[in-house]
């Protein structure tokens, strides 16, 4: 099995690039807990989607961590990735978006792979539902790890989110969330000021795929560079591309409810918790210090 992290992002609203901020008693990286609970569950193949400016050091850097037989790739998203056939002249200075991170690793997944943000945390027992998954559904079905909004949420600032509807273990939709905040006990949404309850469901981009997504990724890609607008900054998000995909009977995404911890370091101010967090989970025994032995 194979664990996908999309480590491309800039960390605007962190202030620097939180996915190689030393979080860990050893100063490790935050995506090194999740790899860590993947590889205990079974995943033998790492794919890390990051900027050019860092793929060889990261390479260099797993490489020398992670245990034989552990196959590690490192990948850049590169605005130049595009389906054949297409083109663009528009000048740009971002990516294309989360589902074109997923795209740009479409030459090195076969089969069912796991897709994560690098700069969140899982938690153990979202990595054990999502290998017993896998092992227990058909090729036809992918699946989202979902989470309580409450257990989401920041002391630091309002945050976007995607609120689930589930029918049973069955997502049926997402909906997009972008300023949610809790205040005076009530958690809001500021842009659409809506009321959201602290038990509503959310993504966290935590899915369980298949390869017949980049086919699918690379057809909508080009419906999307054939619109003028969208050209100079707009992105595909994952999320949107997976909602289409269901309404087109494409694939059943299954709603994977599992109580397990996360925390994300969204704001500068949410790092000393997430490092309070980890060393308690590392006091506790769950893991290793130092976590790897190579």
């Amino acid at each position: 099995m194979t664990l996908l992290l999309m480590a491309a992002g800039s960390g605007s609203r962190y202030g620097k690039l939180k996915q190689f901020d030393g979080l860990g008693v050893n100063e490790e990286f935050l995506m090194e807990f999740s790899i860590f609970d993947a590889i205990e569950n079974g995943f033998d193949h790492i794919v890390v989607i990051t900027k050019s400016e860092n793929q060889s050091f990261l390479q260099n850097y797993l490489n020398e961590r992670l245990p034989q037989g552990v196959n590690v790739d490192v990948i850049v998203q590169s605005i130049d990735d595009l389906p054949e056939g297409t083109s663009h002249e528009k000048i740009r200075e971002k990516p294309w978006g989360t589902a074109h991170a997923v795209w740009s690793a479409r030459n090195f997944i076969k089969g069912d792979f796991v897709i994560i943000n690098a700069d969140d945390y899982y938690g153990k027992p979202a990595f054990s539902a999502a290998a017993d998954f896998i092992k227990e559904n058909k090729q036809s079905h992918f699946g989202l790890v979902t989470y309580k909004l409450s257990d989401t949420l920041s002391n630091h600032g309002s945050v976007s989110r995607g609120v689930c509807k589930v029918d049973g273990d069955k997502l049926v939709s997402i909906e997009e969330f972008t300023k949610i905040e809790a205040i005076e006990g009530e958690i809001i949404d500021q842009t659409s000021g809506i009321n959201l309850q602290p038990h509503d469901l959310v993504s966290m981009n935590f899915w369980v795929c298949n390869d017949k997504i980049f086919d699918y990724i690379g057809t909508y890609f080009k419906s999307f560079l054939a619109i003028e607008d969208n050209l100079e900054k707009s992105e595909i998000y994952l999320p949107f591309v997976i909602q289409e995909m269901m309404i087109q009977g494409v694939v059943e995404v299954g709603a994977i409810q599992v109580k397990s911890p996360w925390f994300g370091v969204t704001y500068y101010n949410d790092k000393l918790s997430a490092q309070s967090a980890i060393k308690g989970f590392t006091e506790q025994g769950l893991y290793p210090s130092p976590m790897w032995h190579n």
